[in-house]
């Protein structure tokens, strides 16, 4: 039996998909015209490919010395996410019972009611107070960030894996630690391969909190860098849509090369 188009959702897709294609067009001509071919019709498509964009928007954004820089604070982070904010979510779970651990845990939900420019300029002032206005005060800065969520998603996961697996562990002599390590953490891979996912892009893409927290300029990540095409009264448009195009490259490859697990991490985190 044939099967009829579903022509409603066929046509959200394409507009969905022209979306994304449209903007992505837009930056990949940009970047290949010179000024004077933009200023003769911005939506046409390059008559000249100009790659000298690309070796300029290196040259002009330290591209390598930010790259380094946001390969650090990405992957150090989500590490630290990983293992530190799975601990606390497995302690209030296997603790909810106690008045303590219940307070604790809403007390930490609660923090993802605040907006971050609320808090902003009293964590300039703190981190500026302590000397962490750099990048590993940055990465401490977002682990904690990310604990609110985290832990929410956390918890919620871990409530659901039997008790009766860390029963078995205890009267095998495993520790807490190793109950943990051994039994829980391996059985929240689905979840954490969502929150890395999620953590990993957050953290590469954020340029508010690296603006007003670092102040040195061999500190800054990619996105903290493209700032420098936006001038007093001009823009360098080719160069930054360059620019643009060079930053997202490193996702783009991580992507192509894990697009396996990220699709069963986010997939299976979801139905869980």
């Amino acid at each position: 039996m044939k099967k009829s188009t579903n022509w409603p959702v066929t046509i959200l897709i394409a507009l969905g998909s022209l979306l994304i294609l449209f903007p992505l067009y837009m930056t990949i001509a940009i970047a290949l015209k010179n000024p004077e071919e933009m200023a003769q019709s911005i939506f046409a498509l390059p008559t000249g490919l100009h790659f000298e964009n690309f070796t300029n928007a290196i040259k002009a954004t330290n591209f390598f010395n930010a790259l380094g820089n946001s390969t650090v604070i990405t992957i150090t982070t989500v590490v630290f996410i990983l293992l530190t904010n799975s601990m606390v979510a497995y302690a209030i779970a296997r603790n909810m019972k106690r008045k303590f651990f219940k307070v604790l845990y809403f007390y930490f939900i609660s923090a993802m009611f605040i907006p971050f420019q609320i808090i902003m300029l009293p964590v300039v002032k703190v981190t500026t107070d302590l000397h962490m206005n750099n990048i590993v005060g940055i990465i401490i800065l977002y682990v904690v960030y990310g604990l609110a969520f985290n832990v929410f998603v956390y918890t919620g996961y871990i409530r659901s894996i039997p008790y009766e697996l860390e029963e078995a562990a205890t009267v095998d002599g495993a520790s807490t630690f190793g109950t943990f390590w051994k039994i829980i953490f391996p059985l929240l891979a689905p979840v954490s391969a969502t929150i890395g996912i999620l953590s990993c892009l957050s953290t590469w893409n954020d340029f508010m909190l690296p603006l007003v927290l670092l102040g040195d300029q061999d500190s800054y990540t990619l996105p903290l860098v493209q700032y420098v095409f936006q001038g007093q009264f001009s823009t360098d448009f080719n160069l930054a849509f360059a620019s643009y195009l060079l930053a997202l490259t490193p996702m783009l490859i991580v992507y192509l090369f894990a697009q396996k697990w990220i699709i069963s991490g986010l997939t299976s985190g979801s139905i869980k």
